[in-house]
C-alpha cells in the first residue's frame, strides 16, 4: 500500500474526489426533488402509488444498463453519471419521506390545526421534523448506494474510484484493485456517519432515531 500511495497518491486524490463530487451532486438532486414530491403526494394518493411504482422500476434496471442508457442523450462524461445516479437516489428517500409523512399521528396535526398553523407550518414544523428519522434512513441508504454505485461510472469516462478497480482487473494489478476498493469503504462508511449525526441534530427531542 506504501508503495501505491507513492506512486498513485495525488491521482488517488483527483479520483477521490471525483467520486464524491459525483456522488454529493446526486444525492443532493435526489434530495431536492424526492421530498418535496412526497409532501405532494401526501394528497393524492393514488398519484403516490403511480409514481412509487414508476420510482421503483427505475431500479430495477442495472446500474450500468442506465449508465449506458444515458450516454446517447448526455454522452460521456460526469453528466450521465450524475443523472442515472440521482434517478438511482431517488426511490429509497422518495419511499421513507412518503412513509415517513403518512406515519405522523393525525392528532399531533390536528393539534397544530388547532393553533393556528398554516398547511406550511404544520409540514415544516411538524410533519417534517416527526418523519426525520424514517425520512434520513432513506437518505442514507441512498447515499450508499450512490457511492457505491458511482464506481461502475468510471465505464462512461466519468473518473472516480472506478479507474482505479476496473484498471486493476484489467492488468492483474491488485494494489490497484484495493487502492480503489478500501477509498470507496471508508467513503460509504464516513458518510453514514456524518448523515447518522445530522439525523440527530434534525431530529426533535423525544422522537425516536434510527
Amino acid at each position: 500500500m506504501t508503495a501505491f500511495l507513492t506512486q498513485h497518491g495525488s491521482e488517488l486524490l483527483t479520483k477521490t474526489w471525483q467520486q464524491i463530487y459525483i456522488s454529493a451532486i446526486a444525492l443532493a438532486l435526489g434530495i431536492i426533488v424526492a421530498v418535496p414530491l412526497s409532501v405532494i403526494l401526501m394528497k393524492f394518493p393514488r398519484t403516490a402509488k403511480v409514481v412509487m411504482a414508476i420510482a421503483s422500476m427505475l431500479q430495477t434496471i442495472p446500474a450500468l444498463a442506465l449508465l449506458a442508457m444515458m450516454l446517447p442523450i448526455f454522452g460521456i462524461g460526469q453528466l450521465p453519471a450524475i443523472v442515472a445516479l440521482f434517478l438511482y437516489s431517488l426511490m429509497p428517500i422518495l419511499r421513507n419521506t412518503y412513509v415517513g409523512l403518512t406515519g405522523v399521528n393525525p392528532n399531533t396535526v390536528d393539534s397544530a390545526k388547532g393553533v393556528g398553523m398554516t398547511q406550511i407550518q404544520i409540514i415544516t414544523k411538524v410533519d417534517i421534523p416527526l418523519a426525520m428519522p424514517v425520512i434520513m434512513s432513506g437518505i442514507r441508504l441512498s447515499a450508499i448506494y450512490v457511492i457505491a454505485w458511482s464506481t461502475l461510472a468510471s465505464y462512461i469516462g466519468a473518473g472516480g474510484l472506478g479507474d482505479f478497480i476496473f484498471n486493476g482487473l484489467n492488468l492483474y494489478q491488485p494494489d490497484l484493485i484495493f487502492g480503489g476498493t478500501i477509498p470507496v469503504i471508508i467513503l460509504a462508511l464516513l458518510t453514514d456517519y456524518l448523515l447518522g449525526r445530522l439525523e440527530k441534530k434534525l431530529t426533535p427531542a423525544g422522537v425516536n432515531n434510527n
